[in-house]
């Protein structure tokens, strides 16, 4: 496999998209702003989705499914939610077409018009909240923890695979609780599982902490989220956890009844992560020749190459390698025997360089005759000579030190790239020449947040946990500041 894509340094946005389509993740439909995730990609999707499912089980939640219309009435319950998401909803007015009187094709039925409009879902808190006004009437009914894997629509203008598209895949998961408290602590609680897959799986760094109003969800009370540095210094955000408050129960009446017998309303949280996520993957970790994947994550883990000029020495490498495939599955290691014979082994490794195949061994009949197999890592493109013996113990000792090393080189990489600015001068020239993230002082005003946004594209990310508090002055507007928070551009 040829590889024909541009460097990093030469177009970081053009490169990210060849790696998407060359290293067969994903490519345009002609739905405009819609994606269609390849085979290769989804495999990928479904071992963060697989991952994750087993999180969310192991701190007590538990799978449900709405539906995906939402019925536009619902939309003006809650005025910060519609007002969040009014400009990027797909709205379902008729329900039939018919013949075109006035020659071929079809054309919408103006007597098929809805009652009302329907949503199709960019996000499920009304819908939900309405279903859960059913299923709560007592304390008893409490905690509910729901998580949906599901899909969702938001109208995008502009869009890039993975990144932003009008429709994505995503889980969302929607808890009711009898107290603020237990609300606050699911919140945190999921945003810790957050970066935990993000950090221990997907191998990137993370700085956790709780966004500023403007930035905020659109009817939460707080959002918790966590923030990473891609290669290019802009940053991307990972997961968020929202702090609901009463806000959703109020607008769709859902109470309970205490302890005391008296009715409270019920408090709420919503949090999601979604196929960005494979984004932020690609352009963490991967580099000119292609896609680099952590072994936690990559859908083969080992690919194995045969290299032989008879049928004879095809097959004597084949029973050699029997053995060690069955070890390699029975290790729960995802491995490939690659002893396809229409293409060449150069072309092979190529391909799974190029598709980030964390390990690639390659054997052919000198290695035979002396027992063991080159060995090569694709996070540093090194390889080595191992003995057949101890081939396997020394595959799963690599693969946790890839997994380790894309960590450590993407937090340093974070490190050396997270820098303080004092002053405005200070600040813009960061942004423009040392892109990454950025602290600095801020007055706490969203029209200063606004405005800073305005003159450099720089958000606030967060304001981060635990964030050590300091007097300055706004960088902008020279007034108090007890903190710095955390600036950047970002996708």
């Amino acid at each position: 496999m040829a590889k024909n894509f541009c460097t990093r340094a030469e177009n970081y946005s053009q490169w990210y998209n060849d790696i998407v389509k060359q290293a067969d993740l994903a490519e345009n439909s002609s739905v405009r702003g819609c994606m269609v995730i390849k085979p290769y990609g989804y495999a990928i999707w479904e071992k963060m989705q697989a991952t994750l499912d087993k999180m969310f089980k192991d701190t007590g939640h538990v799978n449900a499914y709405f539906p995906i219309f939402i019925p536009k009435s619902f939309f003006s319950r809650e005025a910060s939610h519609v007002k969040g998401f009014a400009k990027e909803c797909a709205v379902v007015t008729h329900y039939r077409l018919k013949n075109n009187p006035e020659g071929t094709g079809v054309v919408v039925d103006p007597e098929a018009k809805l009652e009302e409009e329907l949503i199709v879902r960019p996000t499920s808190e009304t819908i939900i909240w309405d279903t859960y006004k059913n299923w709560i009437h007592s304390y008893r009914d409490l905690p509910i923890l729901c998580n949906q894997w599901a899909n969702v629509v938001r109208w995008e203008m502009r869009t890039r695979l993975f990144l932003r598209t009008a429709e994505f895949l995503w889980q969302e998961g929607h808890t009711a609780h009898a107290t603020r408290e237990e609300a606050v602590e699911e919140t945190e609680r999921m945003l810790h599982v957050y970066a935990d897959f993000v950090e221990n799986f997907m191998a990137i760094p993370v700085v956790k902490g709780v966004k500023s109003p403007n930035e905020r969800f659109g009817g939460a009370l707080d959002t918790y989220c966590i923030e990473a540095l891609m290669q290019d210094g802009k940053a991307l955000q990972a997961g968020t956890s929202h702090f609901l408050g009463q806000n959703f129960a109020k607008a769709f009446d859902v109470k309970y009844l205490d302890k005391e017998n008296k009715e409270q309303y019920v408090w709420a949280t919503s949090w999601g992560v979604s196929t960005r996520l494979i984004g932020a993957l690609i352009m963490t970790h991967s580099d000119d020749n292609g896609l680099v994947l952590p072994p936690n994550l990559a859908p083969i883990q080992v690919v194995i190459v045969p290299i032989y000029k008879s049928e004879e020495q095809r097959q004597a490498i084949a029973d050699k390698v029997q053995p060690l495939l069955q070890k390699l599955k029975e290790a729960n290691i995802s491995v490939k025997f690659d002893n396809d014979d229409t293409k060449r082994s150069g072309w092979k490794f190529n391909e799974y360089e190029l598709k980030g195949v964390p390990v690639r061994i390659a054997i052919g009949p000198r290695d035979l005759e002396n027992n063991e197999a080159e060995v090569a890592r694709r996070d540093t493109l090194q390889k080595e000579t191992v003995s057949f013996d101890g081939l396997l113990e020394h595959i799963q000792q690599l693969l946790k030190d890839i997994q380790k090393n894309l960590f450590e080189k993407a937090l340093n990489f974070q490190k050396e790239n997270t820098r303080k600015a004092d002053t405005w001068e200070e600040f813009v020239d960061l942004l423009d020449n040392k892109p990454g993230f950025v602290y600095a002082h801020w007055d706490g005003t969203p029209e200063t947040e606004d405005k800073i946004k305005e003159l450099t594209k720089a958000t606030i990310r967060c304001i981060p946990f635990n964030n050590p508090l300091e007097d300055g002055k706004c960088i902008l507007t020279g007034k108090p500041s007890k903190q710095r928070v955390l600036f950047a551009r970002a996708y």
